[in-house]
């Protein structure tokens, strides 16, 4: 059997499973792969409705018509596959692919930077975003920046710098995305799906409120109880106000899906 095969699919390892991430889980999940993903003991995605990330407290957690569900040993990924859907682990460092022993990682944690990937991780490795150099600590590096180059992939070199500005959507950047005006526990007052309006408050760090400076459509929210930092990412507004568009994989995740395969299959 080669590496990483189960009944003749290949298995996928992701790092990561918020919606990035998430978007090239359900694509390769849809191409036949076998996909499995990590993440932390408590994630802090936003964009949870589009993230196979909240099973890892939830048990389960649904993007568009497929399931990820905990995994609290690996070998609970052949049971959990076999029912169609995407093993989740809490295991930050990846360690379940000891016993997996996928034909692909992913490192799709988007930190900006490279938190522990190495070439010998799997037969192919790809990473997304910056702080990655194919031919040095992968394969392949996928562009994860808005514009011309979003989803290229670059087989020599890395990924643009992160600017630390929010990509355009509708036309706003840094305005759409709200970070924690206090350190403290966060608590949403609005969930995901709401339309809100400029001015209006989203959530509470501590009694500390969280506001938006755009009217539209409130598409992603940490989820309660997470104690975070000043200045964390915590919500993020849509204001082209079309709420159906929470709940499905968003246009960046796709793209960087399709990316994904290719590299594979470039490789295969």
């Amino acid at each position: 059997m080669e590496t990483g095969a189960r009944d003749g699919k290949r298995v996928v390892l992701i790092k990561g499973a918020g919606d990035l991430a998430s978007g090239v889980g359900l694509r390769l999940h849809r191409a036949g792969f076998r996909v499995a993903m990590t993440d932390i003991p408590l994630p802090t995605a936003i964009r949870r409705s589009v993230s196979f990330c909240p099973a890892v407290t939830q048990g389960e957690a649904q993007v568009e018509d497929v399931t990820g569900r905990l995994a609290k040993a690996p070998a609970e990924a052949e049971t959990i596959w076999a029912r169609g859907e995407i093993p989740v682990f809490i295991d930050p460092g990846a360690e379940c692919r000891h016993f997996l022993r996928p034909a692909i990682l992913v490192d799709a944690i988007l930190a900006k930077a490279n938190l522990g990937t190495s070439m010998g991780d799997a037969p192919i490795v790809i990473a997304l975003g910056p702080g990655f150099t194919a031919g040095v600590d992968c394969h392949a590096v996928i562009e994860t920046m808005r514009g011309h180059n979003l989803g290229r992939v670059y087989y020599q070199g890395s990924a643009l710098p992160n600017t630390g500005v929010p990509g355009d959507v509708g036309g706003y950047t840094k305005e759409r995305v709200m970070h924690a005006p206090a350190a403290g526990v966060f608590r949403g007052i609005h969930k995901i799906g709401d339309q809100v309006k400029a001015g209006e408050a989203i959530g509470l760090v501590g009694d500390t409120p969280v506001r938006t400076q755009i009217s539209g459509v409130l598409r992603g929210i940490l989820a309660d109880g997470l104690e975070i930092p000043l200045g964390m990412k915590c919500a993020d507004v849509d204001p082209r106000c079309q709420p159906a568009n929470c709940f499905t994989v968003s246009d960046k995740a796709r793209s960087l899906g399709g990316a994904v395969l290719e590299a594979i299959l470039h490789f295969s």
